[in-house]
């Protein structure tokens, strides 16, 4: 069983865009990228407080990953 989910990063970014640095990572846990990605309009809305001229957000995978070690058959 997986128990992997996406959290979604707030990056602060320099002017063009580079050198960004992760500030914050929303507390919300989706579970799919598509989902975390339309979530992201909101999220950049509530980061107006961040100290950087850019201001990004990254879906990222987090939890748990289990290797499933049930034996196969060749054939």
């Amino acid at each position: 069983m997986q128990s992997l989910y996406y959290v979604m990063a707030i990056l602060g970014c320099g002017d063009d865009g580079t050198a960004c640095q992760q500030v914050r990572t929303e507390t919300v846990r989706y579970e799919s990228v598509a989902a975390c990605q339309a979530a992201m309009a909101g999220a950049l809305q509530r980061s107006t407080d961040v100290s950087f001229p850019v201001v990004q957000a990254a879906c990222q995978r987090s939890g748990v990953m289990t290797a499933d070690s049930t034996p196969r058959r060749r054939g």
